[in-house]
């Protein structure tokens, strides 16, 4: 186990669970939508950016600090463009989604990105081959996604990201107080972005429409021909007998 100085980016995509909830027989083709925004995310990333776990509707990064302001703000940066991406692909989504007639193809533009940055310390456990952090840093930045913010698109700055960064893309941000549980109250910074208008899809071509609707009825056959725990389960008894 080895203590490091680092940033934390979580990035969460708002409107996922009220997505899934009132789309339940297209609930597949809702996880499809929400990976392809995802995956757009991550292809946007870049060092010293490292991606960390992908938590259903949340993609969480992390970069080894060398508590620079130059390094915060080539975070804040990269995070601004994770919402210029994120829209993009909502706006060709919207498009190539256009011929299905499913309730979750017809309500892609309702998804919202929010996003929280902070600047701390985490412990390094190596698990075989895969790297998990942790620590009180990276549960605070976690409880401050809970927060009290009523808008669904934002960037929220913990007081130690916003002291080595100072601004983000030179807009007021916000002064709040988050309670977090078990940390007490937590000074924190927020811009807001400005609302996206998605009256003008990008412009899709038959092709781009066939290719994602196909994929995404590669996400279904994949999700109903995946064998379930119990049936995994039952599989190796099986073997071994």
């Amino acid at each position: 186990m080895e203590i490091r100085q680092i940033f934390i980016v979580l990035v969460d995509i708002s409107g996922y669970t009220r997505f899934l909830k009132l789309h339940r027989k297209t609930l597949l083709h809702a996880e499809g939508i929400i990976t392809e925004l995802l995956k757009r995310i991550i292809e946007s990333s870049k060092p010293p950016l490292v991606l960390h776990e992908l938590e259903g509707d949340a993609v969480n990064f992390y970069a080894l600090s060398d508590g620079t302001p130059e390094m915060a703000r080539d975070i804040g940066g990269q995070v601004l463009g994770f919402i210029d991406a994120f829209r993009q692909r909502e706006r060709e989504l919207v498009s190539e989604c256009g011929p299905c007639s499913c309730e979750a193809c017809q309500s892609v533009g309702k998804l919202k990105l929010k996003a929280v940055l902070h600047h701390g310390e985490a412990a390094f456990t190596k698990i075989r081959q895969f790297e998990k952090i942790g620590g009180e840093d990276v549960i605070l930045a976690h409880r401050l996604l809970k927060n009290s913010i009523e808008r669904d698109e934002y960037i929220l700055l913990s007081a130690s990201f916003f002291e080595l960064c100072e601004r983000l893309n030179g807009k007021e941000l916000e002064d709040r107080r988050e309670y977090c549980e078990g940390i007490g109250e937590v000074n924190v910074k927020v811009h807001y972005t400005e609302p996206a208008a998605f009256s003008e899809p990008v412009k899709a071509s038959s092709l781009s429409k066939f290719r994602t609707l196909a994929k995404l009825g590669g996400y279904m056959i994949k999700r109903l021909y995946r064998p379930s725990p119990k049936f995994r389960h039952l599989r190796a008894q099986w073997k071994d007998t």
